[in-house]
């Protein structure tokens, strides 16, 4: 069978799809919608059997879903209609949600049912449920789509006949922050995340604003900035406070709110939390631990699983506090993702690029030593949530790695002009062996959770609805046998021992190899970086991508 992925842009769920079907040995093409005659060409020339659209913002043009059978993804139940489906369903503060796979006409959202899953709603920001509960939802509904396609007896449902929901805009969004409460306030900015994002003032700055939590102790007029924390600001409300974490000026990109705010914000209290916070009260933090037992769980919710310099050391003196208290530390991550390695905007608002990359770069290596060469402790990554470039091979510096099943990795760096580092060069060759290393590295591609535990780079996936109970269990046996568990360790320690310097060599000459991009202003990974951070359309789709 041949499907082409027809994209606005390669996004997770866009990479979700493509994952799910090159695992089932389906010829995949995918295809950029730039402009009609483009697009109508690409697919010409693959002939598929059907085109599927994951993530698609424009309209199908006739000519194509008359000749293809073309099935598009809509973020909404059965009968829901129209731009900002989510957002809605988060207005409208609906329990149930859900996505169908319509058959593309004539009319927007209008064709027949092909599939449809439904999931509950979580109380937290639009974003998050995309990239979670729609995801998962996603997963199933292109497996039931498949299967429906090629069954001749398959009769679909018909759309319902309801007109368009609201088309919301900047005034919808608008926060009245004299008169809304903090959960009027924090609706407004959950259902506008990541995009468009709720556009305000801050202290005489235009931006949008993003990432809303709820602070318990913090008190203050409304729209007063009471305190900031870790890029954060806190802000006053007429029944309380909420923390906002990342804003955004017009025409530019997002930015942890301190970086935007810069002077106008000179002489707010730094109001700091423990660097392992206790989740005692409602607020706004980044690392956080659980202990079960002898095991520990070290979440670290960074924003879109970016590693700035100091989150890294942040990071990395967490695990170290960690492992003296525990047996077995279990690398979570965060809310939305593990981690996606530097942190790429800040580097791009920086006016010494290259510095503050090889700052970034040599943080997040030292985070990595710390955790390979940890032979006191049993190290687990729970790749709950998708990985990108160096945060796959945080992942991999650990003596365990088990995965949810579709969770997406992009082991890679080379889309970004950048070489990599993190010990990828010593831990990806221990794991999937050179062949399969450089095959990662060089062509680019996303990979799911099941095909890297077939080519052994990780141990083990989990079902969504267990995950947590098997991973639990897993952490468990490793602490069963107390001899079995110190043996583990001192075979560790002599093995970490005796290939030190290879370990070393491999960051040596990773960071060698890394020097140039960073510092030579000619160096591509500046022109990819601007162009990745202002997410500039591409001219043509990636010829990587091409089946």
């Amino acid at each position: 069978m041949k499907i082409s992925l027809l994209v606005t842009a390669f996004n997770s769920t866009s990479q979700l799809a493509y994952t799910y079907l090159k695992d089932r040995k389906i010829s995949v093409d995918v295809v950029f919608f730039i402009d009609e005659m483009q697009i109508t060409k690409e697919i010409e020339a693959f002939a598929p059997d059907a085109i599927i659209c994951p993530y698609l913002k424009k309209f199908v043009p006739q000519a194509l879903y008359e000749k293809y059978a073309t099935f598009i993804l809509h973020p909404g139940v059965r009968g829901d209609r129209g731009a900002y489906s989510l957002d809605n369903a988060l207005r409208e503060e609906r329990r149930e949600w859900g996505l169908v796979y319509l058959k593309a006409d004539d009319e927007f959202d209008s064709g027949a049912i092909y599939a449809q899953e439904f999931f509950q709603m979580r109380n937290t920001y639009k974003s998050s449920l995309y990239r979670n509960e729609l995801n998962r939802a996603s997963l199933k509904a292109i497996e039931t789509l498949l299967k429906n396609i090629q069954n001749s007896n398959f009769t679909p449902l018909a759309q319902l006949s309801k007109p368009m929901h609201l088309q919301l805009n900047q005034k919808d969004r608008q926060i009245d922050w004299q008169r809304e409460t903090t959960q009027d306030i924090l609706k407004k900015i959950h259902m506008s995340d990541s995009h468009p994002g709720v556009l305000d003032e801050i202290l005489g700055a235009r931006c949008y604003l993003y990432g809303a939590w709820r602070e318990e102790k913090l008190r203050g007029k409304p729209k007063e900035i009471l305190a900031k924390r870790d890029g954060a600001i806190c802000i006053g409300t007429i029944d309380g406070a909420l923390w906002i974490s990342h804003l955004k000026e017009p025409h530019r990109f997002k930015l942890p709110a301190t970086y935007v705010l810069k002077e106008r914000i000179k002489g707010i209290k730094e109001e700091r939390l423990p660097l392992i916070f206790d989740r005692s009260y409602q607020t706004f933090y980044e690392i956080s631990c659980e202990y079960k037992e002898e095991v520990a769980y070290l979440h670290f919710n960074f924003h879109n699983g970016a590693f700035s310099s100091d989150k890294c050391m942040k990071l990395k003196y967490a695990f170290e506090y960690v492992k003296t208290q525990a047996k077995v530390v279990v690398l979570m991550g965060g809310l939305d993702f593990f981690s996606n390695g530097i942190h790429l905007n800040i580097l791009e608002d920086s006016k010494k690029n290259g510095e503050d990359g090889w700052s970034n770069i040599n943080a997040m290596n030292d985070l990595v030593k710390s955790i390979l060469f940890a032979d006191d402790v049993i190290s687990v990554a729970s790749l709950e949530k998708n990985a990108g470039a160096g945060g796959v091979f945080l992942a991999l510096a650990c003596d365990y790695i088990l995965a949810r099943e579709g969770v997406v990795l992009n082991p890679h760096y080379k889309t970004l002009g950048l070489s990599g580092s993190e010990y990828h060069s010593y831990t990806l060759l221990k794991r999937a062996g050179k062949q399969k290393a450089q095959e990662l590295l060089q062509s680019c591609l996303p990979i799911s959770a099941e095909y890297a535990k077939s080519i052994k780079m990780i141990d083990a996936v989990y079902k969504n609805e267990h995950y947590q109970e098997k991973l639990e269990n897993f952490t468990c046996k490793l602490l069963e046998d107390e001899d079995r568990y110190h043996d583990f360790l001192w075979e560790k320690e002599d093995f970490l021992q005796e290939h030190m310097r290879e370990i070393e060599n491999a960051r040596e000459q990773e960071i060698e190899t890394m020097y140039p991009e960073f510092w030579d202003k000619k160096s591509s990974f500046h022109t990819l970086r601007a162009e990745f951070v202002y997410k500039i359309c591409p001219r043509q789709t990636p010829l990587r991508l091409k089946a």
